[in-house]
């Protein structure tokens, strides 16, 4: 018996009933029961690198990470030193026959660095890998994942324009014929709350969804580890690197980047993607020249196939007061995260669980049984939902989905990269934040 084969038999539990589960039990660890070692290979070693590995790792019994790799040594040392921490003074008895120090038995040989780091990590004999790289990269480390035969926990968002949008499809559709797990960092799909309203919804709680809201407005992301001042001995590529989050090329805009979570809800509960996205948006407040050539705020009017009107805002300045949140508007009521008002007035008071475990747990889970989840489509579709309304905003033309998933060849990669690779020296040239005149591609 393989490997692979030995993983996927080695639990009975079904994906029906692990669904079931999530909203019956607030023990993560029952989920994936078996303690057949899983190996996994952390790929992008920055701040969301790091927590989804340990996610990962508390989540279910017999998980090991085995191997990591990013583009800078640096930030691979400091990914071991934390997800050792992080393991330090837990008691595992209770769930796994494997004791603390098996939860990271990555070794100096299996951790790497370079821009070639993910293809080291795929080939360290792990059974699955976190991709947590910069977006920009999603799609080609998907890629290589999935002709490699591996599992796959995946970020959001999962790419930056429609060509790679267009690759991550594809690869989803060859992992499904391989057999192969694909679960995204869209956590909400895997919290009871937001489960059980969805449920309702489709059952018709709130009637025909006529509008939608979603927001996802709050200050800048550089007081949350996502900007590093520049040091001298940094090449001009490097800084860009280390700063990826403000340069459209790399992370999409905060539009594609953050909002994509709550765009993803509203796919989800009206069951279907917009039609057409017509957006505006603007670079007004974060303005310094270190913060690359993203915008700071935008505001797109989705409309979706049975009409329905969906108003998105997504703002990143200071001193502004927050709304994180979705708001579906249905002819028989409303709903939202875990509340349902109208006739058929819901509000859940179920477990609670940790959805950034929970999301590890269940796609373990579904390795283990042999049913492996597969959101590579739904997160794909989320995140050209966003990418749709940043080319609109940057454009000020309205923007289709036909056009975006069929037509567009908008690829954001810098010239020098498509020319001579990818290098650690000058860099590449990038333009600045478009006027709402870009033309569309």
């Amino acid at each position: 018996m393989n490997r692979r084969r030995f993983l996927r038999t080695s639990a009975a539990t079904t994906t029906a009933a692990l669904t079931a589960a999530a909203l019956n039990s607030a023990r993560l660890g029952v989920f994936a029961a078996s303690t057949d070692r899983l190996r996994v290979g952390l790929i992008g070693c920055g701040v969301r690198g790091i927590g989804a590995a340990m996610n990962c790792v508390d989540s279910s019994p017999g998980v090991e990470i085995t191997a990591l790799g990013d583009i800078f040594p640096d930030r691979v040392q400091a990914a071991y030193k934390r997800l050792k921490d992080n393991n330090a003074g837990k008691d595992w008895s209770a769930t796994s026959a494997w004791t603390k120090a098996d939860r990271v038995t990555a070794t100096p040989e299996t951790c790497f660095s370079g821009f070639d780091a993910f293809q080291k990590v795929l080939a360290a004999g792990v059974d699955l890998v976190i991709l947590a790289g910069p977006p920009h990269f999603r799609p080609a480390h998907l890629k290589a994942a999935v002709e490699a035969g591996k599992h796959v926990f995946m970020e959001k968002p999962v790419g930056v324009d429609p060509v790679g949008i267009r690759s991550i499809l594809a690869s989803s559709d060859l992992a499904k014929k391989k057999g192969l797990a694909i679960v995204a960092g869209t956590q909400r799909r895997h919290h009871p709350p937001y489960i059980e309203v969805m449920r309702r919804v489709r059952e018709g709680a709130i009637g025909e969804i006529l509008a939608s809201e979603c927001y996802w407005n709050g200050g800048c992301v550089r007081h949350y580890g996502f900007y590093h001042e520049p040091k001298p001995e940094w090449s001009g590529m490097e800084t860009m690197l280390r700063n990826w989050y403000f340069y459209s090329w790399l992370s999409g805009d905060h539009i594609v980047e953050q909002h994509v979570h709550n765009l993803d809800v509203i796919n989800w509960a009206i069951g279907a993607t917009p039609v057409e996205a017509l957006a505006v948006g603007g670079r007004q407040w974060r303005t310094e020249p270190q913060f690359g050539n993203i915008y700071d705020h935008f505001a797109v009017r989705y409309r979706y196939p049975n009409g329905a009107i969906v108003i998105s805002m997504a703002r990143q300045i200071d001193k502004t007061k927050p709304n994180v949140s979705e708001l579906v508007i249905g002819a028989k009521g409303r709903a939202s995260a875990g509340n349902i008002t109208g006739p058929n007035a819901f509000k859940y008071d179920g477990p609670s669980v940790n959805p950034y475990e929970q999301e590890h747990a269940n796609l373990i889970a579904s390795i283990r049984n042999g049913q492996p989840l597969n959101e590579g489509r739904t997160v794909a579709e989320a995140t050209l939902t966003a990418i749709m309304g940043r080319m609109s905003a940057y454009s000020g033309q309205p923007v289709t989905w036909d056009f975006a998933l069929n037509e567009s060849q908008l690829d954001l990669t810098p010239a020098e990269i498509k020319a001579n690779g990818y290098r650690l020296g000058p860099a590449p040239k990038v333009p600045p934040a478009p006027l709402g005149n870009e033309e569309l591609v």
